[in-house]
């Protein structure tokens, strides 16, 4: 019984360390519940499939953004007709691509296989202005752009043309040397153009020389030489050619050589202008005054009022040069000198006036611009 029972012990014992094992291996075993939330998931082909479905669409997608598109447009003028020939010029962002063709016959363009991302278009045409056209083109997008409309090319051209100073001054001499009174008698001296430029030393003598050798003043000279022959003055000279040649050397002499000095010589020393520069604006008063005062006072070759030592040295000097060449009966003393400067300065205010006020409306050709505001 003993033996028994220790037996029956046994096999409970057994039996109850079979049926612990049994229950604690079943717990340490992995169990799917609910498709596989505990434990270690086991993946059902249903899953397999859709990750490989999300793995082909996303590298579909990664493909779909690099794929290259077209371009396509038309070029046309303003009023809607088409431009065949035109070059149409394709770039993107970063320069990388560069691509060129012209429109066909029906103003057409096209670029196949473009890139991705940002364009410009950059369109010339021959007679038209120059067109842009910018963009973005997306992956595999077929992209027409809206019609281009050029515009016809200004065909002014624009120079700018920056003439020196002495130019000017050349220029203004062309048109003082048209000035003559009547049409006939030169009247070189006169500027009616504003704030008119000062004269070099080469162009105060070729102002000087162009009166010198005028037909007007060599007939002048002829004239007077006749006169004075008709009238047997300056009788030591004698009549006939040689006589009449005298005279007339002398006139002329007595109109070049006041010119030469107190047009060139002087105001190229005393750096003084020479011209007498027209006012025409203001009452009577003022403009009398002005024009007497100017055979006093002229402007300096820095454009400033000065006193006028070119015309009174300039008459005496050609008073004193005469005595050279005049009989010895007609030859001036010092005091008769000094009286005909007076005069001569005298005579100068009389003629500025008669420039001031009437010889400007006997004057043809003269320059459209404002006169002078001294």
């Amino acid at each position: 019984m003993a033996f028994q029972s220790k037996s029956g012990l046994a096999i409970v014992v057994v039996v109850v360390a079979l049926a612990w094992t049994a229950c604690l291996g079943q717990a340490l075993s992995p169990t799917v519940v609910n498709g596989g939330e505990q434990g270690q998931e086991q993946a059902s082909p249903e899953t397999h499939n859709s990750e490989f479905l999300e793995s082909t669409s996303g590298g579909g997608q990664a493909s779909d953004q690099g794929s290259p598109g077209s371009i396509s447009g038309t070029v046309m003028d303003q009023s809607g007709a088409v431009v065949a020939g035109a070059r149409v010029k394709l770039v993107n962002k970063d320069q990388s691509l560069n691509q060129e063709t012209a429109s066909g016959t029906d103003g057409q363009f096209f670029f196949s296989k473009v890139p991705p991302g940002a364009f410009r278009l950059a369109i010339t045409a021959a007679g038209f202005a120059s067109q842009s056209f910018s963009g973005t083109l997306h992956a595999g997008e077929i992209e027409t752009v809206p019609p281009i409309a050029l515009t016809v090319a200004d065909t002014r051209t624009e120079v700018d043309v920056s003439l020196t100073q002495v130019e000017v001054a050349e220029e203004q001499i062309k048109i003082e040397e048209k000035q003559r009174v009547l049409g006939a008698i030169p009247n070189f001296y006169v500027s009616y153009t504003a704030d008119a430029v000062p004269l070099t030393s080469k162009q105060k003598f070729k102002l000087a020389f162009r009166t010198m050798v005028d037909p007007f003043t060599v007939g002048i000279a002829a004239a007077v030489a006749g006169i004075e022959q008709g009238q047997n003055h300056f009788y030591e000279y004698g009549q006939g050619a040689q006589g009449y040649g005298k005279r007339f050397g002398a006139s002329y002499a007595d109109a070049t050589t006041g010119t030469l000095i107190a047009g060139a010589i002087l105001p190229t020393i005393l750096k003084q202008d020479p011209r007498y520069f027209y006012k025409g604006t203001g009452n009577i008063t003022s403009r009398a005054l002005y024009a007497i005062a100017n055979s006093v006072i002229c402007k300096g070759d820095n454009r400033r009022w000065q006193v006028n030592y070119s015309n009174i040295l300039g008459n005496l000097a050609a008073g004193g040069i005469s005595n050279l060449y005049y009989p010895d009966q007609d030859r001036n003393d010092a005091r008769l000198t000094f009286a005909n400067a007076g005069i001569g300065i005298g005579s100068t205010a009389i003629v500025n006036l008669f420039q001031e006020f009437i010889i400007r409306k006997l004057t043809p050709k003269l320059p459209n611009s404002h006169t002078s505001q001294p």
